[in-house]
């Protein structure tokens, strides 16, 4: 008898299901890994990226040294306004005292004579005349005591509005401190960054950042080099000019604004900044060792006998303006559209300054930095 046998059933094939269950697997443990892995570290940046955010952050610095500066004046100011205005106190509590210990002198007075009445005064007095001199002595010694009570009064209002009037000088000294200490914080975080910065540099990177400073250094020199070209000849055409001018006649009076006297005290201030020249920029400096640049340009024109206020921002609005092409010995030149550094012009297109922290008082042309204007202090 012949057998049946039962067809077989076809089933997908094994290894199909069990590639796809390990790709799947793959997959998964990828997604996982990169779910997981470290990230990119930020590519280093290049040494002209390092000079330029270098740069930035000097410049920020010197905007906040501005700023610390024109704190530590107010500070100061302020503290010596409080000073007086407590010794000031302490002189009309003085005189509050003198007018008390009076008006205690008057109150025993009347205390004592308030004992004995009119009546009693005649019968005990050893005539009639001298009655009548101790009625007069107690009223020359009302009026007295009277005048005694209204000076009291006045001089205590006195003391109490200049009580309250330090009072306010001190609350304006506190925020007159916290300003100074938080320009102070700004101007060392901006250099310690700077500082990072610098110190993570390459022997090879210091070297090329070294180029560079001095690529724009040359720059700067030939820039100076041509305004002092074109000075020379704009003064020869000037000498020229005089020449074929007829002469004045005697009896004229020169013109005025000859400038004689501010080339004089443009001369002083010049050679005071010429002898700082090597001296250290420290920021907040006034001298005598050390200067940061509003601190030097501020004691030069001091030694001619020129007060400037401390700050650029102050110093730029001081005197006349003066155009680039104008320039004298002597002026004041300010740079960077936020008025941050300022340096003494010597001439052909130099000027004397100190330029930043790590950095001595030097000469150096004034294209060195973008310029902002001028200024003639006297």
């Amino acid at each position: 008898m012949a057998s049946h046998r039962k067809p077989r059933t076809t089933r997908p094939h094994a290894p199909a299901v069990g590639v796809t269950t390990a790709a799947l697997a793959s997959v998964t443990l990828l997604s996982g890994q990169s779910a997981h892995a470290v990230p990119a570290q930020p590519a280093k940046p290049s040494v002209e990226e390092v000079q330029k955010k270098v740069d930035r952050l000097y410049r920020e610095a010197g905007v906040a040294t501005q700023e610390y500066d024109r704190a530590k004046e107010a500070t100061d100011r302020q503290r010596r306004t409080v000073a007086r205005m407590l010794d000031e106190a302490a002189r009309r509590t003085e005189e509050i005292n003198e007018s008390r210990r009076a008006l205690g002198a008057y109150a025993a007075a009347q205390y004592r004579a308030g004992a004995v009445g009119p009546t009693a005064t005649l019968i005990f007095a050893d005539s009639p005349q001298d009655y009548f001199d101790q009625t007069h002595l107690m009223d020359r010694l009302s009026e007295k005591q009277r005048t005694a009570v209204a000076d009291y009064e006045s001089k205590r209002a006195a003391a109490a509005k200049q009580r309250a009037g330090a009072a306010r000088s001190l609350t304006e000294l506190t925020a007159a401190q916290k300003r100074l200490r938080g320009s102070k914080e700004t101007v060392q975080a901006k250099l310690a960054e700077a500082r990072t910065l610098l110190a993570r540099l390459t022997a090879e990177e210091k070297a090329r950042l070294a180029e560079l400073e001095r690529e724009r250094q040359a720059e700067a020199r030939r820039k100076a080099e041509a305004r002092a070209k074109a000075e020379a000849a704009a003064e020869a055409e000037r000498k020229r000019q005089e020449q074929t001018r007829p002469t004045p006649d005697p009896g004229t009076p020169p013109p005025s604004g000859s400038g004689s006297s501010y080339a004089a005290k443009a001369a002083e201030a010049l050679a005071f900044a010429r002898a700082q020249i090597g001296k250290p920029y420290v920021w907040g400096a006034t001298g005598p060792s050390s200067y940061d640049c509003s601190g030097l340009t501020q004691a030069a024109w001091r030694a001619a006998g020129v007060d400037l206020p401390r700050t650029t921002w102050d110093q730029v609005e001081v005197g006349d303006r003066i155009a680039t092409g104008d320039l004298l010995p002597g002026d004041l030149v300010f740079f960077y559209d936020d008025i941050s550094h300022v340096g003494i012009y010597i001439g052909d297109g130099k000027m004397i300054h100190a330029p930043k922290p790590g950095a001595y008082v030097r000469e150096e042309s004034i294209y060195y930095m973008p310029i902002y204007g001028s200024v003639r202090p006297v």
